[in-house]
């Protein structure tokens, strides 16, 4: 019965492909066993839909700091471009959400990139824009294969709850002609 959806068919990061259920009777060799495969079609579903959730939250994480990362890198590569220079920079700069100022900065070599939870590393500039950009693109690698992901996931969501309307069908129509037998049995004994 656990063998139930087992697939040979995955997705490249290992996710079974939900198989379509054509014939009930191939999946409830017993009628007393429909319970526990609604079950587990069920349970199948319900995890179809907990990954896609969780691919889902990526793809919106990627969508912010994929812009977050052009947009430091953009600015290294405008530092790079004057560190040869003589002249020093003013810029304007976010000091919190709603409060800027404004800062001189001389030619460098050098930047601080800020790497989370509380890290800030400095960096020769060629190094920085090497680490940002395979930062960038191992992001925007992610996010295609993290939508690749949802979408595989969408479509077997929709196949689960197909299988799942054609499992419950199959009882309720079980089900009528038991009771139609039944009352045709009662009628011919009367």
């Amino acid at each position: 019965m656990e063998n139930l959806l087992n697939s040979k068919v995955k997705n490249p990061r290992g996710i079974p492909q939900a198989p379509f259920v054509e014939k009930v009777e191939d999946y409830i060799k017993d009628p007393a066993d429909f319970e526990k495969v609604l079950s587990i079609f069920q349970e199948r579903l319900q995890q179809y839909k907990y990954m896609e959730q969780s691919k889902m939250n990526a793809v919106r994480q990627f969508k912010i700091k994929i812009p977050e990362i052009k947009d430091t890198l953009n600015m290294v590569e405008f530092l790079n471009s004057k560190k040869d220079s003589d002249e020093s920079i003013e810029t304007n700069y976010e000091l919190n959400d709603t409060l800027y100022t404004t800062a001189e900065i001389q030619p460098t070599d050098k930047v601080l990139l800020w790497l989370g939870a509380d890290v800030m590393l400095e960096y020769p500039i060629d190094e920085a824009m090497t680490l940002l950009q395979d930062k960038l693109s191992t992001a925007q690698k992610n996010l295609e294969i993290s939508e690749e992901d949802a979408e595989f996931l969408r479509e077997n969501i929709t196949t689960m709850e197909v299988n799942t309307a054609r499992l419950y069908n199959w009882d309720v129509e079980r089900r009528r002609n038991i009771r139609l037998a039944e009352q045709g049995t009662k009628k011919l004994s009367i």
